[in-house]
């Protein structure tokens, strides 16, 4: 008899765009597609559905889906916005209903999550977190987000973190108010795209390397892991992200930030095994999310095939 191939379809929402993988992983990737993330949610939650409709009529049935988004979403299975993005700063899209659009109707298993904490679970599961119980996936690009893995488990409480929006110290002799509508000078309105943008007047990728808004913004950003480091001690921070990948130097920059902050309290080259090893470009590059919600998929797929087998009466699905 020959086994059924899994095709899993993985959908991340990011800020500007959106990618859809169609396949069971890195290496086994049957299709893609990418499309503009706009301001008319149901206009590009439909192109969705016809990338996976299409996708369905080329290759076969789709086993699970995982959706992968921007947030901040409501992830709490018994609320009724479960599926949701609530409060989001993306134009268009808050109040809607990611889950119901593009997973409910389909009869499928459905993983969701936000797309950085799919972004820690695919580096988990195939890139730089591999064997690790605690690590950090930070993205930095439209906005910045943390995908925070503790005991092996994606951080969960009331709901999941926003440690994007958290206040920092600021560096010394800055006063530019920040960008985030709600907290202005958040790591997020200092250190996202659009924020290094507005504070300079140039797109970021005009920017150049050796810029001083590099500096601000590594400084920000390694506030933010200094808070990680204190707060949960990951084994790993990894930063991704669009603003991260189109700049290598700030990962060196980040370092000497975070070296400079913590001063002296810890010996961060004895506990982390030094910091070039330690806060490092993800394996998996710009696919990271996108294969994250492949493994949403994936996590949901192998959920629902235990739990039918768990049932009593011995019945599958």
């Amino acid at each position: 008899m020959t086994e059924e191939r899994l095709r899993f379809a993985g959908v991340e929402l990011g800020g500007t765009k959106c990618v859809c993988l169609l396949g069971s992983g890195p290496d086994d990737l049957i299709d893609q597609a990418l499309l503009p993330t706009g301001t008319h949610a149901d206009a590009t939650l439909r192109q969705i559905e016809k990338v996976l409709c299409g996708w369905e009529a080329r290759h076969g049935a789709i086993s699970a889906v995982g959706l992968a988004s921007f947030g901040p979403v409501d992830l709490r299975p018994k609320s009724p916005r479960f599926g949701h993005i609530v409060s989001t700063v993306k134009v268009g899209w808050s109040g809607i209903d990611i889950v119901g659009r593009l997973g409910g109707a389909r009869g499928i298993p459905i993983g969701f999550n936000t797309d950085v904490v799919a972004a820690a679970l695919a580096e988990a599961r195939w890139g730089h977190a591999r064997g690790l119980a605690d690590f950090a996936y930070v993205t930095v690009g439209t906005g910045v987000g943390v995908g925070l893995i503790v005991a092996g488990q994606p951080t969960f409480g009331c709901n999941h973190t926003e440690l994007g929006h958290i206040r920092i110290a600021r560096a010394a002799a800055d006063r530019w108010p920040g960008l985030c509508p709600f907290h202005g000078d958040c790591v997020e309105g200092l250190a996202a795209g659009p924020a290094i943008a507005a504070r300079t007047g140039t797109p970021g990728e005009r920017i150049a390397d050796d810029d001083p808004v590099w500096e601000l913004v590594a400084h920000a950003l390694a506030q933010l892991i200094q808070a990680l480091l204190l707060g949960t001690a990951p084994q790993r921070v990894l930063i991704g992200g669009g603003v991260a990948l189109g700049r290598p130097q700030l990962f060196a920059l980040v370092r000497r930030h975070l070296l400079e902050s913590v001063n002296g309290y810890l010996n961060l080259e004895e506990l982390t095994g030094g910091l070039a090893a330690y806060i490092v470009a993800p394996a998996l590059g710009a696919l990271a999310g996108p294969l994250g919600a492949l493994a949403l998929a994936a996590d949901a797929y192998a959920q629902a095939r235990g739990s039918a087998q768990e049932r009593p009466d011995g019945a599958s699905r």
